[in-house]
């Protein structure tokens, strides 16, 4: 059965869309720690990020690297922090989290946005790519 993240790749759920390219999509988490709080994601289902391969998970990294990069640009922070975690969603997803404080990465904190902050949000992200 395909997973949430594989459903939105798929264009069956909708997402506030960050980045995509052929392999990777990047995409504002609708339930953040924090305003900016953003996932990249294989496009290829994979369970969990060691059983990607090397290459694979290389070029995931820098993907996400460009993204973590306009995410500070979009949204002041004191810096921007990874996490991979990948209980929730058996599909590998890099979580990045801009942070201010210890708290923001905790995943026990969350804001809530309504539908016009994160499509604007989303769109800021995406000119600073």
């Amino acid at each position: 059965m395909p997973t949430l993240f594989t459903k939105i790749v798929n264009g069956e759920i909708p997402c506030y869309k960050v980045a995509e390219t052929e392999e990777f999509l990047a995409f504002l988490d609708i339930n953040p720690n924090a305003i900016g709080h953003t996932l990249c994601i294989p496009k290829k289902e994979t369970n969990k990020i060691f059983d990607l391969e090397k290459i694979e998970y290389g070029k995931l990294m820098e993907f996400s690297r460009q993204v973590a990069i306009a995410l500070e640009k979009t949204v002041p922070c004191l810096r921007v922090g990874m996490s991979v975690i990948g209980l929730e969603v058996p599909h590998v997803h890099v979580h990045l989290i801009p942070l201010n404080s210890m708290d923001d990465a905790r995943f026990t904190k969350k804001v809530a946005l309504e539908k016009q902050e994160f499509e604007a949000l989303a769109k800021a992200i995406q000119a600073n790519l």
